[in-house]
């Protein structure tokens, strides 16, 4: 696996010293901060390719070196371990990574690795424009706030041909001086669908507007998404509609707006969760917010409208 992706013909720094291969990986790469030993004279190796909106690397720093970042912001980052170990630290877990695993990095994910001496990585950059592009062209559905992978860790073993995609694609990399930006991208649209396919995010890969497509399942995405920050443009867009054609769909069925049917259904959810003793509720105030309910009296407004009493009451009521 470890020939595969990436070969010395993509090399940039080889036993070079790691801060300087470290800037490198801040331009061109994530921003990050390295953390080395206080002993020893550690050298970094680093090949690295662009690939239409990707960016190839393979990279060890020679030395036991913590890597740390805030988040990645607007990019995904795909990390495949080649050798040695590396420990990562999130979600309140540790976890050694091996070689064959791999940890996929959402934009909105701190970084926290600490490298072995022996560690060799191959990292993909993605930039959250090529997923969603990707979602939207498939018309799958994506949450407003962005496509989330749900797992982090796994191993390529579990993931179907895609050690083989990624090492056609390194090879198309390098294949060539002349390069055919339209087959870059169509590669990396390849490799985008692949990774939303074969893992587990937030994206609803169910079309709104394929033939089986109903107001029904239009309902069912809502009601499954409740605590999501659901866009009403988004929906119609991905269902093929015009806004009008949309908010007419909602009055001839529902009688209301699409916008209002939503905050029902969530003032309904909220109901049921503070009329259940089995419910788990601490406050009525972080139900709210759970449900995108940001301005609470609005919403202890909104509540007594359509309830005839206050959040509060319902909840003193169960008990």
């Amino acid at each position: 696996m470890e020939s595969r992706l990436l070969s010395e013909r993509s090399s940039v720094f080889e036993r070079a010293d790691p801060y300087a291969v470290s800037d490198y990986v801040n331009q061109h790469v994530g921003s990050h901060c390295i953390r080395l030993p206080t002993s020893g004279h550690p050298q970094a190796s680093l090949n690295h390719r662009q690939f239409a909106s990707l960016d190839l690397c393979r990279i060890s720093y020679g030395g036991s070196v913590r890597v740390t970042s805030p988040a990645l912001e607007t990019i995904y980052h795909l990390q495949i371990l080649l050798g040695g170990h590396c420990l990562w630290r999130g979600h309140k877990q540790e976890h050694y990574f091996a070689p064959g695993e791999l940890l996929l990095i959402n934009p909105d994910d701190p970084v926290d690795l600490t490298y072995s001496d022996d560690c060799e990585k191959f990292i993909l950059k993605l930039p959250a424009t090529l997923l969603e592009s990707i979602c939207d062209e498939q018309r799958w559905l994506r949450p407003s706030q962005g496509v989330r992978f749900l797992e982090n860790r796994y191993r390529l073993e579990d993931l179907e041909g895609f050690v083989n995609l990624l090492a056609m694609v390194c090879q198309e990399a390098e294949a060539s001086e002349l390069q055919l930006p339209r087959v870059q991208e169509h590669f990396a649209q390849i490799v985008g669908s692949k990774l939303l396919t074969l893992m587990k995010t937030n994206v609803s890969r169910e079309s709104l507007s394929s033939q089986t497509a109903s107001f029904e399942r239009i309902l069912d995405y809502i009601d499954n998404n409740l605590k999501q920050d659901i866009c009403t443009e988004v929906l119609a867009q991905q269902a093929r509609m015009s806004l009008r054609s949309f908010y007419a769909l909602f009055e001839r069925h529902v009688g209301t707006t699409p916008k209002n049917y939503i905050r029902q259904k969530k003032l309904e959810r909220i109901r049921a969760c503070l009329s259940d003793p089995s419910c788990n509720v601490r406050s009525v105030t972080e139900l709210a917010l759970d449900y995108g309910f940001l301005h609470l009296g609005r919403f202890s407004e909104s509540y007594r409208l359509q309830f005839g009493e206050l959040p509060s009451d319902t909840l003193k009521r169960r008990g």
